[in-house]
């Protein structure tokens, strides 16, 4: 005779009523989660702004970003200004002009600049923390028109011919190691500091022989200079033609400013580049006064161009593009254990949930505390793999073996996926949405069969 089977009794209201409830409780502590990710956020951004610090430390000590503008030539010369005034005469009261004397600052750029300069960087640490720094050998050469007034209508006799200087102009005095002696015709000028003239702070100044100035051939001029920077390195295009040329062993180059090189090579061995800029580019004239009242260092500066030592990984930009993932990580696993739950007919408690999820933003306290002092991959694999060790490890007491096995699986590909998305930087996107559709997808199939309103 055959065994009679009696149909499993339907789930009772209650616990069809936890089990619709027991998702959305998942889903709350998903989201409490967050709370220790924002944590390990909040400690992220400290870490970056004591690297900061450290690195402004260093670079203060050293030179900061360098902008070089000039040689610029700076004639003074006086503007007469009318003005009346009342006084009395003979008991009545007449109006009287008077003249008096301002002072203006004519000045007047080169007619070329050719900047041939060699970048020798070098890494400086302070603690943990290091900073890209570079000695900077250049040399300019170019030459001087003679200074025309004709356009301003000046009395030749208002020139101050005996008060002109040349300037040059650097952004960061501190960096340079020896003294600037400037060589214009056959005249040798010292520059030495000054105070602020014709719109430039703290000008690097000397000097002009008068005789130099009634010239009526163009002056040549040549500088060696040796300067200490970090970071950037800025040239303005001073000359009706510019011409700039940089090399530098540094293999990671970031071109920046107003104008990129007409001509690069970048190899693993070290860059060069040649800048060829005209003064059409740019919002300064070749020769101005201070009458107009126009700040010519900020146009300078603002249209200069170079070249930055860009440090190839920044380990906190990367742990915090990690980071960015955290929470869809987390709801990626819990997804899988309630999944075998509920496939399975297992009884798994929240706080079992609320344990593996606090290992999964372990990994990221982790991941930061070694990429300070590891490569950063090297960081990567030491976290991924104690976190899916730990996760792994606990989900066999709870799950078994065979299903602890795909989740540690999970949690490889989980990672895997992530390393990779975080060194695709252009197809990142694309690569993440790709991924959480093939996600969804496998969420979706494994349950095509499943009768949540029966589920238990």
């Amino acid at each position: 005779m055959n065994a009679i089977v009696s149909p499993t009794p339907p789930a009772s209201p209650v616990r069809r009523c936890v089990s619709a409830c027991k998702p959305l409780f998942i889903g709350v502590l998903a989201l409490v989660l967050l709370i220790p990710l924002s944590m390990v956020r909040s400690l992220l951004s400290e870490r970056q702004s004591r690297r900061f610090d450290a690195v402004a430390n260093i670079t203060g000590t050293w030179g900061e970003s360098q902008t070089l503008i000039g040689p610029v030539l700076v004639v003074p010369y006086r503007i007469p200004v009318k003005t009346r005034r009342e006084q009395r005469v003979e008991d009545q009261i007449k109006s009287v002009e008077e003249i008096s004397w301002s002072t203006a600052h004519a000045c007047f750029l080169p007619t070329n600049l050719n900047v041939v300069g060699s970048l020798d960087p070098s890494i400086l640490h302070r603690g943990i923390y290091e900073a890209a720094v570079y000695r900077g050998t250049f040399s300019l050469t170019g030459a001087f028109s003679p200074p025309d007034f004709g356009e301003w209508k000046v009395d030749p006799a208002n020139i101050l011919w005996d008060e002109a200087v040349v300037l040059v102009s650097v952004s960061d005095p501190r960096g340079l190691s020896d003294s600037l002696v400037l060589r214009l015709g056959e005249t040798s000028l010292t520059l030495g500091p000054g105070s602020h003239l014709a719109s430039f702070d703290r000008p690097l100044r000397a000097r002009m022989p008068a005789g130099l100035m009634n010239s009526t051939e163009t002056t040549p001029f040549s500088l060696d200079m040796k300067l200490n920077g970090s970071g950037r390195l800025l040239i303005a295009p001073v000359g009706m033609q510019t011409q700039v040329v940089i090399d530098s062993p540094w293999a990671d180059p970031s071109f920046q400013g107003a104008f990129l090189p007409v001509e690069r090579e970048v190899a693993p061995n070290g860059f060069k580049a040649v800048w060829q800029v005209s003064y059409y580019g740019r919002p300064v004239p070749q020769s101005w006064t201070s009458a107009e009242g126009m700040n010519a260092a900020t146009g300078l500066s603002n249209c200069s161009f170079g070249v930055s030592l860009v440090t190839p990984v920044d380990n906190y930009r990367l742990v915090e593009r990690a980071m960015k993932y955290g929470i869809l990580f987390i709801v990626l696993l819990f997804t899988a254990f309630f999944l075998f739950e509920t496939l399975a007919r297992l009884r798994i408690h929240p706080l079992q949930y609320l344990l593996v999820g606090a290992a999964l933003c372990l990994f990221y306290l982790v991941l930061l505390a070694l990429s300070e002092l590891l490569v950063f991959w090297e960081a990567y694999i030491v976290a991924a793999g104690a976190s899916t060790a730990l996760v792994t490890g606990y989900s066999a007491a709870i799950l078994g073996r065979r299903r602890a096995v795909v989740i540690g699986l999970e949690l490889v590909l989980i990672y895997g996926f992530l390393y990779t998305t975080l060194q695709l930087q252009d197809y990142a996107l694309v690569l993440g949405s790709a991924g959480l559709f093939a996600a969804l997808a496998v969420v979706m199939f494994s349950t095509r069969r499943v009768n949540w309103y029966d589920a238990h």
